[in-house]
């Protein structure tokens, strides 16, 4: 089914119509508020992960936090992959994938803090703020129908999340042969223009996330999907708080 198609790779139709042939009716079926109490309990384990790593970092003991901060970026993408090709993992596996994150952000967050304390005290909070502000913007604007997931819509920011996926790749791989891309890192105009692109697409998936799971609902998907669906919506959210957190260090660099 097209509505189906999303921005987010780990939320797809083909696993939506196949979790409704597997024991939907021996553990009942997908509800939205099951998906956001489940996403609420994995945002607990995202800041429980960066708590500690913050803590690491108060604590000097740095090494340890790059460690953790490192093995959390891997596990977490380990995880992803897992998650994303095998559903049923999705309850087990989607709170771990939350630590692991949470590990992750929370290391590079402690080093940003750092980095900005005398220029901008208030780099991480403010990233936070505009993190959940903007995914409650985004919810209002689905929930009222101001912004309806048509199929165009979500064309459009499938094919631009995509393209997104391919330029990031890129980078690395032109990094790894020596070769800097400096305008994805320094804070020119196109830098920052660039960023503020990803920031508006990694915005536009959380209403296909929103839509994939209310629609996930409606097919009465199995109950393990509610486990799926917040594992989708938190790997947009976190994208989302990266995003913004590089936007506001290179804003913060013109000053």
């Amino acid at each position: 089914m097209a509505i189906f198609r999303s921005g987010n790779p780990t939320l797809t139709e083909k696993m939506f119509n196949k979790s409704l042939h597997l024991e939907a009716n021996a553990q009942g079926v997908m509800s939205v508020r099951g998906a956001i109490n489940k996403f609420a309990f994995l945002m607990l384990m995202v800041i429980a992960g960066a708590a500690y790593s913050w803590h690491l970092f108060e604590e000097f003991k740095q090494d340890t936090m790059n460690t953790l901060m490192i093995a959390g970026a891997i596990g977490g993408l380990i995880l992803v992959l897992i998650i994303s090709f095998k559903p049923t993992t999705a309850p087990y596996l989607a709170p771990a994938y939350g630590i692991l994150e949470g590990l992750f952000i929370g290391g590079i967050s402690a080093i940003l803090n750092a980095a900005f304390s005398e220029k901008y005290p208030g780099l991480i909070m403010q990233a936070i703020g505009l993190t959940f502000g903007v995914a409650i913007a985004m919810f209002l604007l689905y929930n009222f129908r101001i912004i309806n997931a048509t199929q165009r819509f979500k064309s459009v920011v499938f094919t631009a999340t995509l393209g997104i996926a391919i330029f990031y790749l890129l980078t690395l791989v032109l990094r790894f042969f020596g070769l800097n891309v400096s305008f994805m890192y320094d804070s020119s105009l196109l830098s920052i223009g660039i960023s503020l692109f990803v920031v508006a697409i990694a915005a536009l998936n959380l209403i296909l996330d929103f839509d994939m799971i209310e629609k996930g609902a409606e097919m009465g998907a199995p109950k393990y999907m509610e486990w799926y669906g917040a594992f989708g919506l938190l790997v947009t959210i976190i994208w989302l708080y990266v995003e913004i957190l590089r936007l506001l260090g290179k804003l913060s660099n013109r000053n």
